[in-house]
């Protein structure tokens, strides 16, 4: 399995330009970088959220998609998806299925540090029980897919600003059968 401290840097057409350390690039002028996010559902067709750990650089406490990360360079997306989904949740997942493959955001959090990422969205699903690991989540709790994309039309607020601008563009698919099939 790939572990990596760097990140995928982007020009502005989203072609690779090279790479940095992940602890370098999020600051208040952070440059355009390589990411994903992942909707993840269970049997019940039950979706993930988590509440990023107080820790967190960028955006802590802010609840959000199930989980998210970047690629190492190099390294194939769906893989990096696989192993974001062990490394901070405990679970394996099925194929991961991109919704929103084009998905592009900028957002400054309170304290200056900035995300700018493209950042692919997927939704997979998982059998096993999540066991989160702490420095990337502080809860988590499953949802019906339809609470949240209400929530995220009527109280973007309570969500990350990527999750309350990703599920107005993934709604349908996060809504039907195919999402956890």
């Amino acid at each position: 399995m790939v572990a990596s401290d760097s990140v995928v840097l982007l020009d502005d057409d989203g072609r690779p330009i090279g790479e940095a350390f992940k602890a370098d690039v999020h600051h208040a002028d952070t440059p355009l970088h390589l990411a994903f996010s992942c909707y993840l559902f269970d049997a019940r067709g039950q979706v993930l959220i988590t509440r990023r750990a107080l820790s967190k650089r960028s955006f802590p406490g802010v609840w959000s998609n199930s989980f998210c990360g970047h690629p190492a360079p190099g390294e194939e997306m769906v893989d990096a998806v696989r192993r974001h989904a062990f490394y901070e949740l405990s679970v394996r997942i099925d194929e991961p299925r991109i919704v929103a493959p084009d998905f592009r955001y900028r957002a400054a959090d309170a304290n200056g540090v900035v995300e700018n990422e493209v950042c692919p969205v997927f939704v997979a699903r998982t059998d096993d029980s999540v066991l989160a690991l702490t420095t990337e989540v502080a809860e988590w709790a499953w949802v019906a897919p339809a609470d949240l994309v209400r929530t995220a039309e009527s109280l973007p607020a309570l969500l990350s600003p990527w999750s309350a601008l990703q599920l107005p563009l993934i709604a349908d698919a996060l809504l039907s059968a195919e999402a956890i099939s």
